[in-house]
């Protein structure tokens, strides 16, 4: 299974910040067994959504650094703290604040907001991979698009 824990990039300001929206549906394949009766969106999938986003930011940093090779993992979540649940219909808004990025890796300010309260947040830390395939490059630069534009066509 694979999870793509974005609907949207709204914003994309590299280094300082960028911003997008996860709407948190029932047909959402976690909630089956999370929980029967009272779906409840695990809080490793709220850290995931902002580790997306905060791989991107970074991502989007460092092509602007002329390194456009290079994938961010997430190696590390620190002060990660959880406010209040997140069900069903709920429209996540999520932010990273760029704090470091260099040829090394990175680390993200997140925060994951539910009408205007918050109920995530965390310190992710990134190593970048350098990914020398064009296939996968172009494949990434496809979701990217997706999570900017709404489609797969460069602007």
């Amino acid at each position: 299974m694979r999870y793509v824990l974005l609907d949207r990039i709204s914003e994309l300001q590299p280094p300082e910040r960028a911003l997008g929206v996860k709407c948190v549906s029932l047909a959402d394949d976690v909630f089956v067994d999370h929980f029967p009766g009272h779906p409840v969106m695990p809080g490793a999938l709220i850290l995931e959504s902002l580790a997306q986003l905060g791989g991107v930011l970074l991502e989007a940093t460092m092509r602007t650094r002329g390194r456009s090779d290079l994938h961010a993992l997430l190696v590390s979540v620190e002060r990660a703290k959880f406010r209040r649940l997140v069900r069903p219909g709920d429209k996540m808004l999520l932010e990273a604040k760029g704090l470091t990025a260099s040829e090394d890796g990175g680390q993200v300010r997140a925060f994951a907001r539910v009408d205007e309260q918050l109920v995530a947040e965390a310190e992710l830390t990134f190593a970048f991979a350098q990914v020398k395939h064009a296939s996968l490059i172009a494949k990434r630069r496809e979701v990217l698009n997706v999570w900017l534009h709404g489609s797969s066509e460069e602007p």
